[in-house]
Protein backbone atom coordinates (compact mmCIF):
# COMPACT_ATOMS: atom_id res chain seq x y z
CA UNK A 1 0.00 0.00 0.00
CA UNK A 2 1.24 3.46 -0.87
CA UNK A 3 2.50 5.71 1.89
CA UNK A 4 2.24 8.90 -0.16
CA UNK A 5 0.86 11.80 1.85
CA UNK A 6 -1.82 14.30 0.86
CA UNK A 7 0.86 16.99 0.89
CA UNK A 8 3.01 15.02 -1.55
CA UNK A 9 0.03 14.50 -3.86
CA UNK A 10 -0.78 18.20 -3.67
CA UNK A 11 2.80 19.09 -4.61
CA UNK A 12 2.59 16.74 -7.62
CA UNK A 13 -0.64 18.30 -8.83
CA UNK A 14 0.62 21.85 -8.31
CA UNK A 15 3.73 21.07 -10.36
CA UNK A 16 1.52 19.55 -13.07
CA UNK A 17 -0.69 22.66 -13.15
CA UNK A 18 2.28 25.04 -13.03
CA UNK A 19 4.09 23.31 -15.93
CA UNK A 20 1.00 23.88 -18.08
CA UNK A 21 0.27 27.42 -16.84
CA UNK A 22 -3.27 26.35 -15.93
CA UNK A 23 -3.55 28.09 -12.55
CA UNK A 24 -4.99 31.13 -14.35
CA UNK A 25 -8.06 29.04 -15.19
CA UNK A 26 -8.51 27.43 -11.78
CA UNK A 27 -10.86 29.71 -9.88
CA UNK A 28 -13.11 28.31 -7.13
CA UNK A 29 -16.23 28.10 -9.30
CA UNK A 30 -14.56 26.30 -12.17
CA UNK A 31 -12.67 23.97 -9.85
CA UNK A 32 -15.95 23.07 -8.13
CA UNK A 33 -17.58 22.48 -11.53
CA UNK A 34 -14.67 20.25 -12.54
CA UNK A 35 -15.01 18.28 -9.30
CA UNK A 36 -18.70 17.66 -10.02
CA UNK A 37 -18.02 16.74 -13.65
CA UNK A 38 -15.40 14.19 -12.63
CA UNK A 39 -17.74 12.81 -9.96
CA UNK A 40 -20.41 12.46 -12.63
CA UNK A 41 -17.99 10.48 -14.80
CA UNK A 42 -17.50 8.09 -11.89
CA UNK A 43 -21.27 7.86 -11.45
CA UNK A 44 -21.70 7.20 -15.17
CA UNK A 45 -19.78 3.94 -14.76
CA UNK A 46 -22.66 2.69 -12.59
CA UNK A 47 -25.52 3.77 -14.85
CA UNK A 48 -28.16 1.17 -15.73
CA UNK A 49 -26.64 -1.47 -13.47
CA UNK A 50 -27.65 -2.84 -10.06
CA UNK A 51 -26.73 -5.62 -7.69
CA UNK A 52 -24.29 -8.24 -8.92
CA UNK A 53 -24.25 -6.74 -12.42
CA UNK A 54 -23.08 -3.43 -10.95
CA UNK A 55 -20.40 -5.11 -8.84
CA UNK A 56 -19.14 -7.11 -11.82
CA UNK A 57 -19.12 -4.06 -14.10
CA UNK A 58 -17.17 -2.00 -11.59
CA UNK A 59 -14.63 -4.78 -11.08
CA UNK A 60 -14.26 -5.22 -14.84
CA UNK A 61 -13.69 -1.46 -15.22
CA UNK A 62 -11.37 -1.15 -12.23
CA UNK A 63 -8.87 1.03 -14.12
CA UNK A 64 -11.63 3.40 -15.24
CA UNK A 65 -12.91 3.60 -11.65
CA UNK A 66 -9.37 4.35 -10.45
CA UNK A 67 -8.92 7.03 -13.12
CA UNK A 68 -12.17 8.77 -12.18
CA UNK A 69 -11.38 8.60 -8.46
CA UNK A 70 -7.97 10.11 -9.21
CA UNK A 71 -9.62 12.91 -11.21
CA UNK A 72 -11.97 13.63 -8.29
CA UNK A 73 -9.03 13.64 -5.87
CA UNK A 74 -7.12 16.05 -8.13
CA UNK A 75 -9.84 18.67 -7.76
CA UNK A 76 -10.39 18.01 -4.06
CA UNK A 77 -6.69 18.56 -3.42
CA UNK A 78 -6.49 21.68 -5.56
CA UNK A 79 -9.55 23.27 -3.97
CA UNK A 80 -8.18 22.47 -0.51
CA UNK A 81 -4.83 24.02 -1.46
CA UNK A 82 -6.52 27.11 -2.90
CA UNK A 83 -8.35 27.74 0.39
CA UNK A 84 -5.41 26.60 2.57
CA UNK A 85 -7.49 23.81 4.10
CA UNK A 86 -5.64 21.06 5.94
CA UNK A 87 -7.62 18.27 4.32
CA UNK A 88 -6.48 15.58 6.74
CA UNK A 89 -7.63 17.70 9.70
CA UNK A 90 -10.86 18.66 7.92
CA UNK A 91 -11.56 14.96 7.34
CA UNK A 92 -10.97 14.12 11.00
CA UNK A 93 -13.18 17.02 12.11
CA UNK A 94 -15.98 15.97 9.76
CA UNK A 95 -15.76 12.35 10.87
CA UNK A 96 -16.12 13.52 14.49
CA UNK A 97 -19.17 15.62 13.54
CA UNK A 98 -20.68 12.65 11.69
CA UNK A 99 -20.07 10.42 14.71
CA UNK A 100 -22.14 12.86 16.76
CA UNK A 101 -24.93 12.84 14.15
CA UNK A 102 -24.81 9.07 13.75
CA UNK A 103 -24.19 7.51 17.17
CA UNK A 104 -23.46 3.80 16.87
CA UNK A 105 -26.39 2.79 19.07
CA UNK A 106 -28.83 4.53 16.70
CA UNK A 107 -27.14 4.25 13.32
CA UNK A 108 -25.72 0.73 13.29
CA UNK A 109 -27.21 -1.32 10.47
CA UNK A 110 -29.51 1.40 9.13
CA UNK A 111 -29.24 3.71 6.14
CA UNK A 112 -31.52 6.35 7.67
CA UNK A 113 -30.39 9.95 7.65
CA UNK A 114 -29.48 11.39 11.05
CA UNK A 115 -32.70 13.43 11.04
CA UNK A 116 -34.67 10.16 10.97
CA UNK A 117 -32.79 8.33 13.75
Amino acid sequence: MSQTTLNELTELLLAFVHERDWKQFHNPKDMAISLILESAELLELTQWKNGQELQAAMEARREAVADELADVLFWVLEIADHFKIDLAQAFKDKLRKNAEKYPVEKARGTSKKYTEL
